[in-house]
């Protein structure tokens, strides 16, 4: 039964890397008409965290979180791939090197890409309480 939990968060988690390429896509053709690299990067950051958050929202019935200890437990599933896939697949596949990769952790240069595996890991948190709470207030 845990497997096909599992599986479930897997695949939930999976439309967030098509989010990550449209935002990708986004930045790359749009941002940058108007702004420079660090600050396309900046927005990008901003508006993957609201895509993302939008896209929980929607499949939170779906997901059928049952308590506040599942969807911390899932947040953590989501950053663990998360990463895994963004160093796996940007080092093995993309062949990015080490050091562009970590790149955009360097808070320091005003790289943000760390605010979007903080809100991976919460946001089922977050918006499971938002969702009981408004539930609650209906």
């Amino acid at each position: 039964m845990l497997s096909i939990i599992k599986l479930k968060y897997f695949l939930a988690w999976l439309p967030g890397i098509i989010i990550a390429i449209v935002n990708g896509t986004l930045r790359q053709f749009v941002y940058r008409l108007y702004l420079d690299e660090l600050q396309a990067h900046q927005l990008s950051v901003l508006s993957f965290i609201f895509l993302f958050g939008i896209y929980l929202w929607l499949i939170l019935p779906w997901l059928k979180l049952s308590s506040f200890f599942e969807a911390i437990r899932v947040g953590v599933f989501w950053l663990i791939i998360t990463i895994a896939f963004e160093f796996l697949f940007g080092h093995f596949i993309m062949r990015h090197s080490w050091q562009n990769l970590f790149f955009d952790y360097n808070l320091l240069k005003g790289r943000f890409w760390i605010l979007v595996l903080v809100w991976v890991a919460i946001s089922p948190y977050l918006l499971f309480r938002l969702k009981n709470t408004v539930g609650k207030l209906k």
